[in-house]
């Protein structure tokens, strides 16, 4: 049973979480950088990760980041098709980190709005599938010798620059998510054995009372 103090902990971090940020990992394969982009992902706010892999599953998480696992929802789609369709009919706008000359720079884009971010295997990239579902194509301006950075340091350049844009627009300054969504997760955070157990059996969730506290019935 987490204590007072861990409660408001965890509500004072859910109460920053921004459903419409997300990131979508397309066969990022190496362990230590599919953990990085969601510790990334978690020190933003994102709420829901997402993740296209050849195998049908993910790299198994790196353990210096492997905790940050139960703070990110993590969805896994069959093929970049699905994933991107999924997030176009949620509202987002996807943008594909991409070395073209279409590529606009990243700090052009308007994070305050619903986006999604596109992050390529370590080796090839964004596809060009996944390119060409986009809505548009980003760059990370590099003045060095090298022409890209790796993908969890480009991740976590472009998400903190979202983070900023939200920041000015107070974003962070109310909460974003929906009631239902809310008691959810909160739940899940902080009673996870239990969530768990209820969801196995098909139970609902109970209600919470004002500090976070389950109240189960008595029947």
């Amino acid at each position: 049973m987490p204590t007072l103090e861990r409660l408001r902990r965890l509500r004072e971090v859910l109460d920053r979480r921004q459903p419409d940020l997300t990131v979508l990992m397309e066969n990022v394969s190496k362990p230590h950088n599919f953990s990085a982009i969601l510790r990334s992902a978690d020190a933003v706010g994102v709420l829901e990760a997402h993740a296209v892999h050849p195998t049908g599953g993910v790299p198994t998480h790196h353990k210096s980041s492997a905790g940050v696992a139960k703070w990110v929802y993590l969805r896994v789609h069959p093929d970049v098709e699905t994933a991107i369709a999924h997030l176009k009919d949620r509202g987002f706008s996807v943008y594909a980190t991409r070395l073209s000359d279409a590529a606009i720079d990243y700090r052009k884009v308007d994070y305050t709005r619903p986006a999604a971010v596109v992050l390529g295997s370590e080796k090839w990239g964004v596809s060009a599938r996944a390119a060409a579902l986009a809505d548009a194509e980003i760059v990370i301006p590099m003045l060095g010798m090298a022409q890209s950075l790796n993908v969890s340091v480009a991740a976590a350049v472009i998400l903190f620059e979202a983070q900023r844009q939200r920041l000015a627009a107070g974003l962070y300054d109310r909460v974003r998510l929906d009631p239902a969504t809310y008691r959810r997760v909160l739940f899940e955070w902080a009673y996870p054995e239990e969530a768990r157990r209820l969801r196995s059996e098909g139970r609902p969730y109970p209600p919470l009372d004002g500090e976070g506290r389950p109240v189960w019935s008595s029947s």
